[in-house]
């Protein structure tokens, strides 16, 4: 595949038949898409809507994007990986600070950063997590191979392992209990190895009433007719 040279602000969308090569940082209105890899050569890149390439995403600093990042093979970053909606790797993701996604962060392979792990829905890699920090996730968190957190793991629904889970491995103080935590909703798979266990327990999800083809939460319908009754 061809190499393309790029940096500094574009105007719109950026879209590639083959791969980009940063020469300096590099901002993009709206979307990035190329057939093959990007390597920003030691500069961050940043786009307002999403990030895709047919390969890897390699970045000296960080990657951000206001949608979505995806790469058929690994993403990688000196520093930080964030999106607004979710992270989407076929091979790795690996982040030197920060990965965090506003939905989910999904890998093929292994998730691992340097400081913390963050996610508003759920996390899930085909082999092992490994946050230097802390490993955090609204909903659920499955891992194919090992989990290990420096410090906590909180989960609000199911947290599930291939083999291990570690939290509260810190190596710099003193260990405080709350930095031992393994809080979930549920511990469906994965042997303990370290940390304090805590289930929170499941809620059931709210029941749904069809009306004209619409779903609607009961409380939803309660809140509607007040006005009414």
């Amino acid at each position: 595949m061809k190499d393309y040279k790029k940096e500094g602000k574009i105007k719109g969308s950026l879209k590639i038949e083959g791969n980009l090569i940063l020469t300096g940082d590099l901002e993009v209105e709206q979307e990035i898409e190329v057939a093959g890899y990007i390597d920003c050569k030691g500069y961050w890149i940043e786009a307002g809507y999403w990030i895709e390439a047919g390969y890897s995403i390699k970045a000296g600093d960080w990657i951000e994007a206001g949608y979505w990042i995806e790469a058929g093979y690994s993403i990688k970053a000196g520093y930080s990986i964030k999106a607004g909606d979710w992270i989407k790797a076929g091979g790795s993701i690996e982040a030197g600070y920060s990965i965090k996604a506003g939905e989910s962060i999904k890998a093929g392979g292994s998730i691992e950063a340097g400081y913390s792990i963050e996610t508003g829905y759920w996390i899930k890699a085909g082999h092992s997590i490994e946050a230097g920090h802390s490993i955090e996730s609204g909903g659920w968190i499955e891992a194919g191979g090992s989990i290990l957190s420096q410090l906590w793991i909180k989960c609000k629904t199911t947290l599930s392992a291939g083999i291990y889970i570690y939290a509260g491995i810190k190596t710099w103080g003193e260990r405080a209990e709350e930095e031992m935590l393994i809080e979930c909703g549920k511990l469906s798979s994965g042997e303990i190895e370290f940390g304090n266990l805590v289930e929170t327990g499941i809620e059931k999800p709210e029941e749904m009433i069809e009306l004209d083809g619409k779903k609607y939460s009961k409380s939803t319908l309660k809140e509607a007719l007040k006005a009414y009754v």
